[in-house]
């Protein structure tokens, strides 16, 4: 599976729209085939910085980059990159598994 993590730091004064300022863009991309999750978290140290953890099947995220909703949002003109302080910075590699599995370190029963 391709894991990929994205850190956006959004202006202060869009922080707290980012969420319906993306929301047309991750439901979209929930909806592709291949997506396993596309989840926002807020960073609790910057209000002003969001993280996106996604997984695709393998064979799903060209397809992911090529879509209309996709480029519609990376558009340097779109409302993600008008709400953005700098360009994102992103982790992307495929590694092993299907999905989320049990911590082995922490087992709560």
């Amino acid at each position: 599976m391709i894991l990929i993590v994205v850190k956006f730091q959004v202006k202060p004064e869009f922080a707290e729209q980012w969420p319906e300022i993306t929301r047309s863009f991750t439901e979209a991309t929930r909806a592709e085939p291949g997506n396993k999750w596309f989840d926002w978290s807020r960073s609790v140290e910057n209000p002003n910085e969001y993280v996106l953890i996604e997984a695709f099947e393998d064979d799903a995220a060209g397809p992911h980059v090529e879509s209309a909703h996709f480029q519609q949002a990376t558009s340097s003109e779109g409302a993600m990159a008008q709400a953005l302080v700098s360009t994102p910075k992103i982790i992307s590699r495929q590694v092993e598994g299907e999905g989320w599995e049990e911590m082995g370190e922490m087992k709560i029963d």
